[in-house]
């Protein structure tokens, strides 16, 4: 028996094994039966058969490649298969080279992706590969097919409507960047591809038919979909999904530079910013992509520490958590509890947020980014530990349930049958051995998200202490009384009275927005509390009124200091230790960054350890 050879030491029911044996023994049969009439010696050796029955296990589709394609069973296949030769573009060139009409181009692009993704299945349930490698060798054959797509459609817009220039006569080619995975090297078996489209300059083309650029490359956009996406015999090449665009559905196909600056500058949103993170330009004009990612930089790391984004992240956490909540969503390994997207989310929001000043930190994937935030001190060894090892499990989990048909799927399959054929491409013995280690990954990524962008993430405001709000209540009314100051704790009360009042008066309070005031006023009764668990509180409060007054028009930093308690009353615990710093952050609140870092306590007081952060600083 077949299943046997490929499986010997599983548990499974002798009723089981039974039904499973001979379903594979059909399934041998029958690619060993098309391989005969298409005139394909197929190898005899048990090791080769023992590679493909693994193959036809794992995959629906590899089984319908291979009935279509039996060529793929020689020997001589066999051993290429086995080899990393790193050929892919050469092999998606070859396919392609000879086809000039659009049918048998768009054919030749499909078998040959069948033909590459059945060589992926191959090497991952054989173990040539691991998960990693089976995403980059994706990423790259779709890098590939999307470039020879292009090529296609640039030849074919150049023969009727001729090359698309600038004002000033420069050739000007689209630019094809590859957004979330795709951009990052880490796509998916069976996935959509996020792409968005833009050209660098306006103008028209100079052919016999010319267009204006913006219609020139809309319609290159929409012939560079057919090829890639429209339903044939030989199924599709990739699903592309171009919401990501400025505008979304609405949008243009393609924008030229200026409109992508001036729509990200003007209309951004924090959940386009952390798409933005793992962008990269993946066909077309590379080095004008490099550019068009050069000039939205700005929009994506911000120039200093982007405590502003918590508000943003913290909605986009919370509608995680809600698509997570859904009780359908409970076998979904990227949207459910635990799952592949809460790992992405617990590494981009460092990333976002301290990528500005941190510049290593502008990497793309996920490993790469979580590797730095370790070597920065950003994420706790263990943690970041535990959140590569969960991501691995949960993308190579992933990939096995996209492989087994071809679909975009992340769901683990409901029937017994397939969680078996699924427990088995995984080097699993039967389902319920998969299913406890699915969990115990899942329960470590949620316990990491759950603790995200606390202390409050689900819509609620914190509250200071009756007392100490009706304390700035008191001083935003004008009626503060310096016993009552006294009384709370910052003696002689008069001090603490001025203190309090300056804040009040001051020209850039009384200027704020309504929503600006609404977080001082949430924020104030929280500073009152932690100058007064310091030894020097009312030192510490003359001190932290001066700050606000400082960074009163700088809302990312009430934003801080609101939304982290811990920044906060370490903060205090600095202004009340020391008036020399205290003075400094005052005139220079850039530097509150560096008083809030927590790596801060972290660094051994030595001269190499400081220089060596004064240079890296610098470097940055």
């Amino acid at each position: 028996m077949l299943w046997r050879h490929v499986f010997p030491d599983g548990r499974m029911t002798a009723s089981t094994q039974t039904d499973m044996a001979a379903w594979l023994d059909d399934r041998w049969q029958s690619v060993c039966e098309g391989a005969a009439a298409a005139g394909v010696s197929v190898c005899t050796d048990p090791q080769w058969q023992k590679r493909w029955c693994k193959v036809l296990v794992a995959s629906d589709f590899a089984f319908e490649v291979l009935r279509r394609q039996p060529e793929l069973l020689s020997a001589d296949h066999g051993e290429a298969l086995c080899a990393e030769d790193g050929q892919v573009a050469v092999r998606v060139h070859d396919a392609v080279a000879a086809q000039d009409a659009e049918a048998g181009f768009m054919a030749a692009l499909r078998q040959v992706r069948q033909r590459e993704a059945v060589r992926l299945i191959f090497r991952s349930v054989n173990q040539f590969d691991q998960v990693v490698d089976t995403l980059h060798a994706t990423t790259a054959l779709y890098v590939e097919l999307r470039r020879a797509a292009l090529v296609f459609a640039r030849q074919s817009m150049r023969a009727r409507h001729g090359v698309a220039r600038s004002d000033e006569g420069e050739e000007q080619k689209l630019v094809v960047v590859g957004m979330g995975k795709l951009g990052a090297g880490e796509l998916n078996f069976s996935s959509d591809i996020d792409l968005i489209l833009a050209y660098p300059e306006s103008g028209s083309s100079d052919g016999p038919r010319p267009l204006e650029n913006e219609d020139y490359f809309v319609r290159m956009a929409r012939l560079l979909v057919r090829l890639l996406a429209e339903p044939g015999p030989d199924g599709i090449v990739a699903r592309v999904d171009l919401r990501l665009r400025p505008f979304g559905r609405s949008g243009r196909l393609a924008l030229p530079f200026a409109a992508m600056e001036q729509y990200y500058q003007r209309e951004g949103r924090d959940w386009e910013r952390y798409a933005w993170i793992k962008a990269a330009p993946v066909a077309g004009d590379l080095e004008a992509g490099e550019r068009l990612l050069e000039l939205l930089r700005p929009f994506v790391y911000r120039k200093y520490l982007d405590y502003g984004a918590f508000a943003g992240l913290r909605k986009l956490k919370s509608l995680i958590a809600a698509q997570v909540a859904r009780k359908d969503q409970r076998n979904n390994l990227k949207h459910g509890p635990g799952g592949i997207r809460e790992v992405e989310f617990c590494v981009q929001l460092v990333q976002m947020i301290r990528g500005g000043r941190e510049p290593e930190l502008r990497v793309r994937g996920v490993l790469p980014a979580l590797a730095v935030c370790v070597e920065r001190g950003l994420i706790d060894p263990a943690e970041a530990d535990g959140l590569r090892m969960a991501y691995l499990f949960l993308r190579a989990a992933e990939n096995a349930v996209q492989m087994l048909c071809d679909q975009q799927k992340h769901d683990i399959p409901e029937d017994a049958f397939s969680r078996l054929r699924l427990a088995c491409a995984l080097g699993f013995d039967d389902w319920p051995a998969l299913r406890k280690t699915v969990h115990e990954y899942r329960d470590f990524v949620q316990t990491s998200f759950s603790e995200l962008l606390l202390p409050y993430d689900e819509g609620e405001e914190p509250e200071g202490e009756d007392r100490d709000v009706g304390l700035w209540q008191a001083a935003r009314q004008d009626q503060l009384d310096a016993d009552q100051v006294a009384t709370l704790g910052f003696d002689p009360g008069e001090r603490g009275r001025r203190a309090l009042l300056s804040v009040a008066r001051s020209a850039p309070v009384r200027m704020m927005s309504a929503r600006s005031a609404e977080r001082l006023d949430r924020l104030m009764p929280h500073l009152i509390g932690a100058a007064r668990q310091t030894p020097a509180p009312l030192h510490c409060l003359e001190r932290l009124a001066k700050l606000v007054q400082s960074v009163a028009r700088r809302s990312s930093y009430l934003t801080l200091l609101e939304e982290q308690p811990a920044a906060r009353q370490h903060l205090a615990d600095v202004f009340a230790d020391s008036a020399f710093l205290a003075e400094r952050v005052i005139e220079q609140p850039i530097l509150l960054d560096d008083v809030l870092d927590p790596r801060i306590e972290q660094l051994p007081l030595n001269r190499h350890t400081i220089a060596e952060e004064i240079s890296h600083a610098l470097d940055s």
